[in-house]
């Protein structure tokens, strides 16, 4: 597997060894020893998440509150989303940055986002299949989100935004100004 390092520390794309023939491909979207000596990061994945949603849907930003923070290998099976990355670990020298790196069915390319990050993505095309590993069960009362269109975050979605769908919920989610718990960045929350 390739593993590429982007603008925030920690936040890797993952790119597995395909095999393609006449028949198709075959790839491992995951295997620990190889994370592991490729990455240098030593995460147990417990939890594995998937989704489906149309075209235009954006979910996020969201995260986990410690002790039930989640680091998460992001992949999409089908279509194409823009997946983020937001650093909102207080005294971060990337605090309010993010990572936009594009996921679809056909790049196999995966997104690493550690502990200390929110998460979410839109869906770019047609219907897309998304499947995350988690290292941290959900906690419902650990759940907290940004505002997708926070305008300090300055992400650029790449897509008509009077086109996009939200649920109820993350469309009433605080700024990230707004957000009074977030992460700090000189605590380890892998310890």
């Amino acid at each position: 597997m390739k593993v590429t390092k982007t603008n925030i520390e920690g936040v890797l794309i993952i790119e597995p060894q395909l095999f393609e023939d006449s028949r198709g491909y075959f790839f491992e979207s995951f295997n620990a020893r190889e994370f592991a000596t490729q990455t240098g990061i030593e995460t147990h994945f417990i939890q594995d998440n998937e989704s489906r949603s149309a075209e235009g849907v954006v979910r996020g930003l969201h995260f986990q509150l410690p002790p039930h923070a989640q680091s998460k290998l992001v992949r999409v099976i089908e279509g194409a989303i823009l997946d983020i990355a937001v650093d909102i670990r207080r005294g971060s020298p990337t605090f309010g940055q993010h990572v936009a790196v594009e996921l679809t069915g056909e790049n196999h390319r995966q997104l690493f986002i550690p502990r200390g990050f929110a998460h979410g993505f839109i869906v770019k095309r047609g219907d897309a299949i998304v499947q995350y590993k988690c290292d941290n069960l959900y906690a419902p009362a650990a759940e907290r989100a940004i505002r997708w269109d926070d305008k300090s975050l300055a992400i650029d979605w790449g897509y008509d935004l009077s086109r996009i769908t939200l649920s109820d919920k993350d469309a009433i989610n605080p700024t990230l100004e707004e957000c009074d718990t977030l992460f700090d960045y000189n605590t380890n929350y892998y310890a």
